[in-house]
């Protein structure tokens, strides 16, 4: 399924939605027409268990375009918000998960250049989140050297702990695009939360993917644009830790739980391993796009 979170033009209500033939589909309209009732939030649906999406998938086969037609939304008629757009915690961050990323990071941050024999893990705040169609801060009293990551990121779906990377993909709900926007001057003594925490450093979206759309996630091309010019183009099959590695390892450390989002690294191409370094300004427009899911679009607005 292709999950969204939206509000009408004329509402600020978060939906929750789907995608169907072109159009948005309320998720709890439907559970009326479907006489199954169904939750309003990204995180409610989450939390009914990855059973849920098999069930959802029977139901719309099941359904005359007819009913849909009473209930559903022409995509300029909404507004698309992160697909969470409040995580219950803060999304968990990988850092130097590319191999040629690490290289770049070597050359112009205080970087080993080693290649990490453990994830690098940190973590971004939910007020981070921001969505598609937004505008990224750039508080000029913190960074001149905002930068940007495209990434694929991870929804779990379940609650795992000691998860062996043999189950790892049982774990997982669906995927999103995330843009790790970095403040490459505001890391203190090694520590990356001011870098990676900032209002807005986390465009989300513009959809969630559920996992049994994507045939392969380690195959995925990941590509990112400043003002129509490509910096970032890769694919997931060049991770260093892929998806299984890292629910293993995450498990091992803290309790994954619904919901629970994780960024699993940018590769190669942004501004800081360019030469000369490249940096966001007012105005400029970030386009993150990931293979099957779509691509998220943000404006930076210097205050």
């Amino acid at each position: 399924m292709k999950l969204l979170t939206y509000t009408l033009k004329e509402t600020f209500e978060p939906r929750l939605g789907f995608l169907h033939n072109n159009q948005v589909i309320d998720m709890e309209d439907f559970g009326e027409i479907s006489n199954f009732p169904l939750p309003n939030t990204m995180l409610d649906l989450i939390d009914m268990g990855m059973e849920i999406v098999e069930e959802l998938n029977d139901m719309i086969a099941e359904t005359e375009q007819s009913f849909f037609d009473e209930i559903a939304y022409e995509m300029d008629e909404v507004t698309f918000l992160a697909p969470i757009p409040k995580p219950r915690k803060n999304i968990i961050g990988i850092g130097l998960n590319y191999t040629e990323h690490v290289a770049e990071s070597a050359r112009t941050l205080d970087t080993t250049g080693k290649l990490p024999q453990k994830p690098i893990i940190f973590s971004k705040p939910p007020t981070t989140v921001t969505a598609t169609n937004t505008e990224i801060i750039k508080n000029t009293k913190l960074t001149e050297q905002l930068d940007w990551e495209v990434e694929l990121a991870v929804v779990i779906g379940k609650k795992g702990k000691y998860v062996p990377k043999a189950d790892a993909m049982d774990y997982v709900f669906g995927y999103t695009v995330i843009n790790d926007i970095s403040a490459r001057d505001c890391r203190r003594e090694g520590q990356w939360i001011v870098s990676k925490g900032q209002d807005t450093f986390a465009p989300m979206g513009p959809i969630l993917v559920t996992k049994d759309e994507i045939e392969n996630p380690h195959n995925l091309n990941l590509s990112l644009k400043v003002n129509g010019i490509e910096k970032q183009n890769s694919n997931t099959k060049f991770l260093l830790f892929n998806i299984n590695d890292l629910i293993e390892d995450l498990s091992i450390v803290f309790t994954l739980e619904p919901g629970d989002i994780i960024a699993t690294g940018t590769p190669a191409g942004v501004g800081a391993g360019r030469n000369p370094q490249e940096w966001l300004y007012d105005g400029d427009v970030v386009e993150a796009t990931v293979e099957g899911i779509g691509t998220i679009v943000n404006t930076v607005k210097e205050i």
